[in-house]
């Protein structure tokens, strides 16, 4: 199974989409739009009418399109009870400690450890006002997990854009194809350098989704589309989320908590993953994905892109394009 770090791009789009500024300040680094992939890898998951994950898709089903091209791939596989390399990433800011939000986040990783299947792994990493800091390496041992948990205290201020922007490369360590970001915060950043434009960028570089567990009520997912400054960086996590595959899910009782944790192990123990090597050809640029499954009108949660040269088009593809020049031509 080579359900392995891949390099697409993918937040930026959403981030530009939404009307978030794309000037980064002078303090901030400069990224390069040199860099591309050897080769792209697209996981994804197909959710059937009633929001549970398809175990039963076919290589034939699967048409992934770069740009609106049918993509010649040469790689599918799906993992349908693998083990997973969960990355769990907990706010610790001052925020934290209002209104059982800690003791909220405790409780979706204890969820998150009983649900643990044979050869799931953990680590832990916290974030205040810096970079993220890891508590636990990668264990399998889930109550060094729990027994970190009670050992942090809230304090400071919240850097989230900062932390999260030092997470691409840290589910790499884990020994699992098959990985994922579990961030569990409230969702507020009040001390970042970083700007969600920067952020994005930084994002261009991992494949691993994101399953942010807003530590908020269910209802404001509902108010997402309001100018609130207070929803603004739950807009945020709702961003990151789409554009790296993953799901955000608010809550803040058990049941509510529970039930994102359940939701996001499904989705994670039934993917899919198709590739394609690009081709060297044509401009280092962001390019759209997308998938579309042979008669199934179904909800695809698939990453949105990567940067790099033109990818293979399928021969279908290639024939079109030159009927198309052969009636211009004349």
């Amino acid at each position: 199974m080579r359900f392995t770090a891949l390099i697409l791009s993918a937040v930026a789009l959403l981030f530009s989409a939404a009307g978030y500024p794309q000037e980064p300040s002078s303090t901030q680094p400069t990224f390069t739009e040199a860099i591309s992939v050897g080769y792209v890898m697209v996981p994804f998951t197909v959710l059937g009418t009633k929001g549970a994950p398809l175990t039963n898709l076919k290589s034939s089903e699967i048409a992934l399109y770069v740009d609106g091209k049918r993509v010649r791939t040469d790689l599918f596989e799906k993992s349908m009870k693998a083990p997973v390399s969960f990355t769990i990433l907990l706010d610790a800011s001052g925020s934290m400690a209002l209104a059982g939000k800690m003791e909220s986040a405790r409780a979706a990783v204890s969820v998150l450890l009983d649900r643990r299947r044979p050869g799931d792994e953990f680590a832990l990493y916290t974030f205040a006002e810096s970079e993220a800091t890891e508590v636990v390496p990668f264990t399998k041992d889930g109550d060094k997990i729990r027994r970190a948990m009670f050992n942090v205290k809230p304090w400071g201020k919240t850097a989230f854009f900062d932390a999260l922007a030092t997470m691409p490369d840290r589910p790499d360590l884990g020994d699992n194809p098959t990985k994922a970001i579990i961030l569990l915060s409230d969702g507020i950043d009040n001390a970042s350098r970083h700007s969600r434009a920067s952020l994005a960028r930084i994002f261009e570089g991992s494949s691993t989704p994101i399953y942010p567990l807003g530590l908020r009520e269910p209802a404001e997912q509902k108010q997402l589309a309001t100018t609130s400054e207070e929803l603004s960086d739950l807009e945020l996590l709702e961003a990151v989320a789409t554009l790296t595959g993953g799901k955000l899910h608010l809550g803040i009782t058990p049941v509510d908590l529970a039930r994102g944790v359940d939701s996001l192990q499904k989705d994670l123990r039934a993917q899919y993953l198709v590739g394609f090597s690009p081709t060297g050809k044509g401009d280092v640029r962001y390019r759209k994905i997308t998938l579309r499954i042979a008669g199934r009108n179904q909800v695809v949660r698939v990453r949105a892109g990567y940067r790099g040269t033109e990818p293979p088009v399928s021969a279908a593809a290639t024939r079109g394009k030159q009927r198309n020049e052969r009636k211009g031509s004349s």
